[in-house]
């Protein structure tokens, strides 16, 4: 089922929507021959989106981090992140409230750009204050301190809760994981009895987001699109449910020795399976 390389298979294709960690890079850098092949896709004249659950940067930040690594075509406004998606909620919703949040004091910078006021749960002093709560970053904050805090909040405020990375977890090194926010949320959602509101894929509003900015740059249908990542649940699932073809690579969450099974578990199915984007 493995398709190499890569950088034929996205040759077939106008544009190229990336995931970042686990494709792009890890906790450890850049993916070995990421900056080539991208380098690669530019010269070629393929349009890049990076479309990432991680709300823990501005797009300005990721892209300062991608230059760090090597990646230095990458543009601010070639980022599409899941706190964009959760920051449109609160200038509709939440415009002008207190938003309690969970993360690092960057993250936070969704909260205030919408127009929000923003406090880091661990100084919360007044539950009846807050008007929304936010899970931003698993960094940043003493998780069992401020998850319990955020239980006692929740158990007497009826307020809505965005989860602005819904990754369970994350790729580092070596083939192993760490819980990501995502997964946070989904322990408190058990604890608490209720569903919060997620952002980020594998729900469509960032490919819509992605699919009309691309369209502003060029006139491009769906079937010209790869979306590329490691998660089944997430990159793949949301590229399916929007209609575009799909890459999974094996280079983060999903591995070489399990993608199959996984595969079949699941019933999640991408177009095409790659060792990694090198």
């Amino acid at each position: 089922m493995l398709h190499l390389p890569f950088l034929n298979l996205a040759r077939q294709f106008r544009a190229i929507f990336f995931d970042s960690y686990g494709v792009l890079r890890d906790s450890g850098g850049a993916i070995a021959g990421g900056v080539e092949t991208v380098e690669a896709l530019r010269t070629d004249g393929v349009l890049i989106r990076v479309l990432t659950n991680d709300a823990s940067r501005s797009r300005g930040q990721q892209a300062e981090k991608f230059r760090s690594l090597g990646y230095t075509s990458i543009r601010p406004d070639e980022i599409i992140t899941s706190g964009m998606m959760a920051r449109q909620f609160l200038q509709d919703k939440v415009a002008g409230g207190l938003v309690a949040y969970l993360g690092t004091a960057a993250s936070a910078r969704y909260i205030t750009d919408a127009g929000c006021s923003a406090v880091a749960m661990s100084e919360v002093t007044d539950f009846t204050k807050v008007d929304a709560v936010a899970f931003l970053d698993d960094e940043g904050f003493e998780w069992a301190r401020d998850l319990n805090t955020t239980v006692n909040l929740l158990r007497i405020r009826s307020v809505p809760v965005l989860v602005a990375n819904t990754d369970k977890l994350y790729p580092t090194r070596y083939g192993r994981v760490a819980v990501a926010t995502g997964g946070l949320a989904k322990m408190l959602e058990e604890v608490v009895g209720r569903r919060f509101l997620h952002f980020g894929k594998p729900d469509t509003q960032m490919f819509h987001h992605a699919f009309e900015d691309l369209n502003l740059q060029d006139s491009l249908a769906k079937r010209d699109i790869l979306m590329v990542g490691d998660t089944l649940g997430t990159d793949i699932l949301g590229g399916n449910k929007f209609g575009i073809r799909t890459c999974l690579v094996l280079s983060g969450n999903t591995s070489l020795l399990e993608y199959q099974a996984e595969i079949q578990r699941v019933g999640i199915v991408p177009d095409f399976v790659v060792e990694s984007i090198a």
